[in-house]
């Protein structure tokens, strides 16, 4: 029990003091104060929308209500809905060039279907607006945006000099599931890619979240265009480490200016976003499963269990291990505005998710997959199919 403390206490000491500061609030993308600036260039905002009824009227009002300078335009692509997601979005905006609705074409081998429903935007964008200059704006279509949202993407982009500009959006934390899971989940997040890292040039870290994604087209252009991720499931993450390692500078942060209005009423809810990549994530490799199992238990179980059950100084020094486990969560907590209390779960909320990962590889090892919008996600790129389980 004493080299089980040892042990818990060095891996905290290294992942606080070592890790890009993961544990801290992370940097916010705050709405500029006004700008003089005239170069606002062309911003093709592009959609994959797949079964969105529920959100498609709120995102494309959001984005039609921008006060963006420059020329935009939003293309989205109705990717085989089957509510009518695709007639709700053209009828907010009928006979305006601002606002294009494909339906999209069956999805080829080797394609992941969001990124062939975001190919045939981009393509669609290309056809319409003709040049290199400007942005390609990739957002999820349950994303509402603040009226300032877009010009304070593309001041910071073009400010800093950066070929990607990405955002973890707000996300609901209304009921008792999301109070308890959601701030998690981005907590984890930042831990797997600590924000200061990808947002160093030196660092070889990249990531993004695909709520919000802007690119560079020149930049988009120099990785290959969006058919060299075709097979990704994690598309956000491959996007970023694609221009990052093709010398494109990347940023990633917080949203004040976005917001998710997918709810997550239940558990279930939260295990099945888990699941669908988790194992993807591991790149379906039993033995980085049997790693990051080891890592959580010993990362977030240990250290509690050696307070609880140790004896003299494992006690002690397994305390000191969980207070700094306990207390790195403090500052998510409060940006998510809950109570520090909410911390002394984080132990079985940690349990959960190891639970889930666990599920997901279940789930590829016996052929079953995940099934998200009706999209059956078997595991291996070209391996997701279209279904019509719900």
């Amino acid at each position: 029990m004493l080299v089980l403390a040892i042990l818990t206490l060095l891996v905290w000491l290294g992942l606080i003091g070592l890790h890009g500061r993961f544990w801290q609030a992370g940097p916010i993308l705050r709405p500029i104060p006004g700008s003089a600036r005239t170069d606002w260039p062309m911003v093709s905002v592009v959609i994959p929308a797949r079964d969105e009824a529920e959100s498609i009227a709120a995102c494309i009002a959001s984005l039609l209500a921008q006060d963006y300078p420059g020329p935009s335009r939003i293309v989205l692509v109705d990717d085989g809905s089957s509510d009518g997601t695709g007639d709700i979005a053209r009828a907010l905006a009928p006979g305006s060039d601002r606002l294009v609705v494909l339906s999209g074409a069956p999805r080829p081998e080797g394609w992941s279907g969001k990124l062939w429903a975001v190919a045939q935007g981009v393509a669609e964008a290309r056809r319409l607006d003709i040049g290199d200059a400007g942005f390609f704006l990739l957002c999820d279509a349950d994303i509402t945006h603040a009226p300032t949202h877009i010009a304070t993407l593309v001041d910071k982009a073009l400010r800093d000099g950066l070929d990607q500009v990405s955002e973890m959006v707000e996300l609901n934390c209304a009921s008792a599931a999301e109070r308890t899971l959601v701030p998690a989940f981005v907590f984890f997040f930042q831990l797997l890619y600590p924000f200061a890292q990808v947002n160093d040039p030196r660092s070889r870290t990249a990531a993004a979240a695909g709520g919000t994604v802007l690119i560079r087209r020149t930049a988009l252009d120099r990785i290959g265009g969006i058919e060299s991720l075709r097979g990704a499931l994690i598309d956000d993450v491959t996007l970023a480490t694609r221009v990052k390692r093709s010398g494109g500078k990347i940023w990633l942060g917080h949203s004040m200016l976005a917001k998710s209005i997918r709810p997550y009423p239940q558990p279930v809810d939260v295990w099945r976003m888990v699941a669908r990549t988790a194992y993807v994530q591991l790149r379906f490799s039993p033995l980085l499963l049997l790693g990051t199992v080891l890592g959580m238990v010993l990362v977030w179980i240990a250290p509690l269990l050696t307070l609880l059950a140790g004896h003299g100084a494992a006690r002690w020094i397994g305390g000191a291990a969980w207070l700094m486990s306990t207390g790195s969560f403090v500052p998510t907590l409060r940006r998510f505005r809950l109570s520090p209390a909410w911390a002394l779960l984080l132990p079985g909320i940690a349990l959960f998710y190891t639970l889930a990962t666990l599920g997901s590889a279940i789930d590829h090892h016996r052929g079953r997959g995940v099934v998200w919008k009706r999209r059956a996600y078997a595991g291996a790129p070209g391996g997701n199919k279209d279904v019509t389980a719900a």
